[in-house]
């Protein structure tokens, strides 16, 4: 597979769990109710902590073992590079989609 291809793949990977995650927000008073003690609070940053890990793993996994394991050092730099491109892109189509809608 092509490094442009794993980077769109990335980046797809990091749109839908941030989709899932916005679905959270965007749904939870209704699944949830009201948060008025002390848990939800700690739900949401225990979700940011695993949302950090989460996304980390999808964007950075693959760059850091071409970067340590197989020594292909500007092959992962080139990766996370196209990553963050894609990503770019994703967010430009979706502020479109908000802008026409």
């Amino acid at each position: 597979m092509s490094n442009l291809f794993i980077a769109f793949l990335q980046a797809l990977g990091l749109v839908v769990y941030c989709g899932l995650v916005g679905l959270v927000f965007w749904q939870g008073e209704h699944w949830f109710g009201p948060m008025a003690n002390f848990w939800g609070p700690v739900f949401l940053l225990l979700l940011f902590v695993a949302s950090v890990l989460i996304s980390s793993l999808i964007g950075l996994g693959y760059p850091i073992i071409l970067f340590w394991e197989k020594k292909q050092r500007v092959e992962a730099l080139k990766l996370v590079v196209a990553t963050a491109a894609w990503l770019a892109l994703f967010v430009l189509v979706i502020v479109l989609i908000l802008v026409v809608s």
